[in-house]
């Protein structure tokens, strides 16, 4: 199965290493080539190649010289332009790849984020139903304080305008005596 742009990879290949049915296997090279030149240790390396190229060509004697300091260093900066004119192109390529994985990325986060939205308004609207029906249900403390409110009443201890109530809710029958 070939890579998709929104995976990532799994292990560092080689430049050149193809898998069968592969048909992106030159900006994989790409990509590789400006991780590497994207490095200090490139920078570092290309530094120390340069200064003893010029060192070579500068201090060692005339027939072991392969570019001429009276010349400009011709070959060296034939080379460096070389780099220079095949590196661009691969860096935009491996650049115009990550911006394509990107917005995969982006498109996966929006739609996650709007997926997180609806999930938090139906629970916030969930909520709010739950708080509504709980005001409409009676409690174990107000239950407790009516019953407690009614045995004051028959106990004759209650205030008298509750007698009213008890009237209602009492059957039918002899009263106890106050």
């Amino acid at each position: 199965m070939a890579d998709r742009l929104d995976t990532p990879r799994g292990r560092r290949r080689s430049w050149f290493e193809r898998r069968p049915g592969d048909g992106d296997g030159f900006g994989a090279a790409a990509e590789a080539f400006a991780r590497v030149m994207g490095t200090a240790g490139f920078l570092v390396g290309m530094t120390l190649f340069c200064a003893a190229w010029l060192a070579w060509n500068t201090w060692m004697p005339q027939g072991l010289r392969f570019d001429s300091p009276e010349r400009g260093f011709t070959a060296l900066t034939l080379m460096l332009s070389l780099q220079a004119s095949y590196a661009a192109p691969l860096i935009l390529l491996a650049q115009n790849r990550q911006d394509d994985r990107d917005r995969v990325t982006a498109d996966r986060d929006r739609i996650q984020a709007a997926r997180n939205l609806a999930d938090t308004e139906y629970l916030a609207r969930e909520v709010a139903a739950l708080r509504i029906a709980l005001q409409e249900v009676a409690t174990r403390d107000f239950i407790r304080s009516e019953l407690r409110d009614l045995l004051e009443t028959l106990d004759g201890t209650g205030d008298p305008a509750d007698q009213t109530a008890v009237d209602e809710v009492a059957p039918p029958g002899p009263r106890p005596a106050a």
